[in-house]
């Protein structure tokens, strides 16, 4: 399956993962780091702060680029109503990774899609079950400093995938970037469209 599309498309990340899961779509784009520091606001849901750091993402790169799409994403873990974003240090990561250790979280990642006259915005969930984890195996997966750049303290695509029992949802989502609901969206919008096959 080919995708095609006239618009110029701007990823507002500076993560690697979410850059690999969006080249998936197969059509060309920009990256730009938004710089946007990721506040988050008191008496809202997990799925209001998540699309709220991501819009704010957009925002700053529309300026500098009013005529791009611009795609922006925020994933935040959450266990027990508390958000367990990226660890200051191995000390909290290790926090983290206790809370985490034999229970089920939520991995929830907010994602924008602004420009022109579009201005979309979404929540996409996933369940994660972790195995019980001892005191080493965490030291050890710590001490790789792994944890210190994704939320939660771990990332499921390296070595903190070896923790998981099972998930509930999007895999891609859990690694930064639900693109199968993104790609529905953007089909949607007719920002990108399926390369008809001709048959000869």
């Amino acid at each position: 399956m080919k995708l095609t599309s006239d618009h110029h498309f701007i990823l507002a990340s500076e993560s690697p993962r979410r850059k690999e899961l969006f080249a998936k779509f197969g059509i060309p784009f920009e990256v730009i780091a938004s710089g946007t520091a990721e506040i988050v606001e008191k008496n809202l849901s997990v799925e209001e702060v998540a699309r709220n750091i991501a819009i704010s993402k957009t925002t700053a790169i529309l300026k500098e680029n009013p005529a791009a799409i611009v795609i922006a994403a925020d994933t935040i873990v959450s266990f027990e109503n508390e958000f367990l974003m990226k660890p200051k240090d191995n000390v909290e990561a290790k926090t983290f990774l206790q809370k985490l250790s034999g229970n089920t979280h939520q991995v929830t990642t907010g994602v924008a899609i602004y420009g022109g006259n579009i201005s979309v915005s979404f929540a996409e969930t996933t369940s994660v079950k972790f195995f019980e984890l001892s005191e080493d195996q965490i030291d050890a997966y710590v001490a790789t400093g792994d944890s210190l750049d994704k939320a939660g303290g771990y990332g499921i695509q390296t070595m903190g995938g070896l923790f998981v029992e099972s998930i509930q949802g999007d895999y891609n989502n859990v690694i930064g970037l639900p693109i199968s609901r993104l790609f529905r969206a953007l089909l949607s919008l007719r920002l990108i469209e399926v390369e008809r096959v001709v048959n000869t």
